[in-house]
């Protein structure tokens, strides 16, 4: 029987419960459920149950000294966390999983450090857990200043019985967000799922990302760019979402920092709009600055990491608070704040390390794997929530086991094709009686597949795979 000690060092509930503190009871009663043992406190001394994971909850380990303190000696196997650094001198020798996309902060030299080179135990990440969570406060920061309507100014006026529709309105013109030129650099999980957010309002949507990806982007109905520039060259807005990229000891930066700089800032529309809800270190601040002053950049949304110990600031925003005496009223400065307040994606996410770490502990089996596997580990793949990242074959071979369904799509798709091969087939003057006699069986079956197919995720790129 394997037994196992897992140390839990970030929140896995966010909203609060009855006792005023962050809830954790939906995980520790998934976790009692799978037989687990979950406690709250660290390792202490005393015999545990043998043959069981026991999941140690710890959330308020914040300060290296207190990782190091708690996991510098390898008493615990293996880690969750979200937000909190993990010390390179901490080790956790099965492995380590990070809820959520990214694993920047998962610096355990047990998997060689955040990019999960080398080492002896396998790092995983959840990603796809809070795609559409950030991707949807992203596209709450474009809404925030596009349309630029005064809410809040009108909102006074009005309810200070101060304004006359008919003589006032005509003083407050703005534009929707309908035919505006939205750029998205990356099209990863939050990339596809904002520039699909931006699709809904009617935008004009231009992608950049590998060449490989260029034929999925173009069957969703984005543009392909194949640069950043030519992405952002006439954009009313630019989304980053990209990642930090492979760090480079040599030059102690990471591959894609700095990315979005002048070249990129310049080619935007004169008062566009820059959200990074991404990763600080993506744009180049310096050049942010000057765009801000020379007006390619009329409002900028970045959600970075901030850190205060002790009245000492650090983080990938500090550069940017710099920018807020002159252009203050322009920028919107969040903490990090997107991926990491979503209770139901905290939950998920917590949930599904739960269930790589079981699988990686007792079975040797990764899913989502960061980096290098190690030997006696086998790769799973990847295994994200249902619409995101696309199609894949276990997702349609699921469908394929629930006939209904499966029945439902051919009844629907058949009806659509038969329409069109007798439209096709039809001579001129055979053609309106056709199409008046059998448009109203295919507009309904068009919607019923077009129902059909967002109900069950199958939109998106596909990815190859094994059953």
């Amino acid at each position: 029987m394997t037994s196992a000690n897992i140390l839990i060092c970030d929140f896995v509930g966010l909203r609060f419960g009855a006792d005023g503190h962050p809830d954790h009871s939906e995980v520790k009663a998934y976790i009692e459920a799978r037989g687990g043992v979950f406690h709250q406190t660290g390792i202490v001394k005393g015999a545990l149950d043998p043959g069981k994971l026991h999941f140690f909850y710890l959330p308020q380990l914040s300060t290296r000294e207190e990782l190091l303190a708690e996991a510098g000696d390898g008493r615990y196997d293996a880690v969750i966390a979200a937000a909190t650094f993990i010390p390179a001198e901490t080790r956790f020798r099965l492995g380590g999983v990070r809820i959520g996309a990214g694993t920047g902060n998962m610096g355990s030299a047990s998997w060689g450090g955040g990019s999960g080179e080398g080492g002896e135990a396998p790092l995983m990440n959840t990603p796809g857990i809070n795609s559409r969570a950030t991707a949807q406060m992203a596209m709450k920061a474009l809404l925030k200043v596009r349309p630029d309507l005064p809410v809040d100014k009108l909102n006074n006026l009005v309810a200070g019985g101060q304004f006359d529709t008919g003589k006032d309105l005509r003083h407050y013109p703005t534009e929707k967000l309908e035919g505006k030129r939205l750029a998205v650099i990356g099209y990863g999980n939050i990339g596809r799922e904002f520039a699909r957010l931006g699709q809904a309002f009617g935008m004009r949507i231009t992608i950049h990302a590998r060449p490989r990806h260029r034929k999925w982007i173009e069957l969703e109905g984005f543009d392909y760019a194949a640069t950043m520039v030519d992405a952002a060259r006439g954009a009313d807005a630019l989304s980053v979402h990209l990642g930090l990229g492979a760090f480079d000891a040599g030059q102690q930066r990471y591959a894609n920092a700095g990315l979005i700089g002048d070249e990129v800032l310049s080619a935007l529309n004169h008062g566009a709009v820059l959200i990074n809800y991404d990763r600080g270190e993506l744009v180049d601040v310096a050049a942010l600055e000057r765009a801000l002053a020379s007006g390619p950049v009329s409002h900028a949304a970045i959600d970075a990491d901030l850190f205060n110990d002790g009245g000492t600031v650090s983080g990938p925003m500090l550069p940017y608070l710099k920018l807020v005496q002159t252009y203050g009223e322009r920028l919107e400065l969040l903490p990090h704040a997107a991926a990491d307040t979503d209770h139901p994606s905290r939950v998920a996410g917590a949930k599904q390390a739960v269930d790589q770490i079981y699988a990686a502990v007792i079975e040797h089996r990764v899913h989502n794997l960061k980096g290098s596997l190690p030997p006696g580990f086998v790769d799973m793949g990847a295994k994200v929530p249902p619409g995101i990242g696309g199609i894949d074959l276990r997702h349609l071979a699921a469908l394929a086991d629930d006939k209904n369904v499966a029945a439902d799509l051919a009844r629907s798709s058949a009806v659509v094709a038969a329409f069109w091969e007798r439209v096709l087939a039809a001579s001129e003057q055979e053609r309106p009686a056709l199409i008046t006699s059998g448009g109203e069986a295919f507009a309904e079956a068009a919607n019923h597949l077009s129902t059909l197919l967002r109900r069950h995720h199958l939109s998106g790129p596909f990815a190859s795979g094994s059953l």
